[in-house]
């Protein structure tokens, strides 16, 4: 069997999907419907640079990736939903509308879920804690020891 000739907007548009964190599988069904071509998932790996089949992917399009990567990292700020605040208001007019329902199962699993939002069950942040969730005890003050006749 051949192997199907992909064109450079074909290229662009399977490194620009994969440098959005696209799925390999996502990527050959997309590329399909707007391109019309078929690739097997493993061929799409090897334009991912990340990956261990992309190692050798050229320069140009390692560029391309990288600049894509970096650019869709930065938009990501201006998507609502990766807000506390914004998530918050969600939960909040599910909230009220599954009460308004009478649903009083989905509000408690809301409520839950809208405390780990704010108990930041949902952050990589890091606490150290003594056990039951208690401070640490502060440090004990070092001990000098002297030896007999040394002065201070």
């Amino acid at each position: 069997m051949r192997k199907p000739t992909i064109s450079n907007a074909a290229k662009t548009f399977i490194v620009q999907s994969l440098a959005c964190f696209d799925t390999p599988s996502d990527v050959a069904a997309s590329l399909r419907a707007t391109h019309g071509v078929s690739i097997a998932r493993q061929s799409i790996e090897a334009y991912d640079p990340t990956k261990a089949a992309g190692e050798r992917l050229c320069p140009k399009w390692r560029a391309v990736f990288f600049a894509t990567r970096a650019a869709f990292l930065a938009e990501v700020g201006r998507i609502g939903i990766t807000h506390r605040a914004v998530r918050l208001r969600m939960l909040q007019r599910m909230a009220d509308k599954a009460e308004a329902q009478g649903n009083t199962k989905l509000v408690l699993t809301l409520l839950e879920q809208a405390a780990k939002e704010m108990g930041g069950a949902y952050t990589n942040r890091r606490e150290i804690v003594g056990s039951g969730g208690k401070d640490l005890p502060a440090p004990a003050a070092p001990v000098v020891i002297y030896q007999q006749g040394a002065r201070p």
